[in-house]
């Protein structure tokens, strides 16, 4: 077993413990609900207790390491260093409603490169599993983006910010990108939205404003699938802050309407 193995057995171990957490606490964590960016950006009382299970997990298993979480922050890894990327419950305005499209997230990076995942979904109890260079899976499955080449039959996920005036430019986007796609699909949690792209269930996706801890574990699930994925902080991304990946038969075809909608930046 490679290290990026003993990376992912760790990965699935400690998201799935979350995940059993999560949705254990729902209906007690919905009472102790607080907002962070704006009114519409909440955070629960699960959000913290799921983050702190990890940490305790990942202190335990793999001490030393540093974790970078999206309710607690966290220290930067040295280079070469592992360093865990944990989202607790992605998709929690989902989560405090009860739509069943949420997941704990749970990436291994290093130099800030993910190289293995596990994203667990609370609800269904599916598993989302990836190791760069080795494949990704759901349930153990082998996961393979679509075959479509042709835009306007295929089906585009996104996802929209928190804060009005921004969401309200976002929509200005799509509304210009809706005619040249089959239809467009809004879950509301990034990570799940990224291994979308790798089953098969959507053709392509995209989304402003996410951290890394929305996608660090997603986005090696597409890009083991075959997805063409470009991240907001590499040297290929394709706008400002805007996440990228489709199967690679319509990812130009995507990029440039998107530039054509004003959602990306030229090539």
């Amino acid at each position: 077993m490679g290290a990026s193995d003993e990376l992912l057995v760790v990965a699935v171990s400690v998201a799935r413990e979350a995940a059993g957490l999560a949705r254990r606490s729902r209906q007690s964590a919905i009472t102790d609900v607080d907002t962070k960016s704006s009114k519409t950006d909440v955070v629960t009382a699960a959000d913290v207790a799921t983050e702190q299970l990890v940490r305790a997990r990942l202190g335990e298993s793999r001490p030393g390491e540093p974790v970078f979480g999206e309710e607690t922050g966290g220290a930067d890894a040295a280079p070469g260093q592992v360093c865990w990327v944990v989202d607790p419950i992605d998709g929690t305005v989902n989560y405090l409603y009860g739509y069943p499209w949420y997941a704990v997230s749970l990436a291994a990076q290093v130099d800030g490169v993910s190289v293995a995942a596990a994203v667990v979904e609370p609800a269904s109890g599916r598993e989302w599993t990836a190791v760069r260079g080795g494949g990704s899976w759901l349930d153990g499955v082998p996961l393979r983006v679509s075959d479509a080449t042709q835009l306007d039959l295929s089906l585009v996920a996104t996802g929209f910010a928190y804060r009005a005036e921004r969401r309200e430019r976002q929509a200005a986007g799509v509304a210009r990108l809706l005619p040249k796609v089959r239809d467009i699909r809004r879950g509301g949690a990034a990570s799940l939205d990224l291994c979308a792209v790798a089953a098969g269930w959507v053709d392509g996706y995209f989304e402003h404003g996410l951290s890394r801890w929305d996608w660090a574990g997603g986005s090696l699930v597409a890009e083991e699938a075959g997805a063409v994925v470009h991240l907001p902080d590499t040297a290929a991304a394709v706008g400002q802050d805007l996440t990228f990946c489709a199967t690679p038969g319509i990812a130009d075809q995507l990029r440039d309407a998107l530039k054509d909608a004003g959602l990306a930046s030229p090539r």
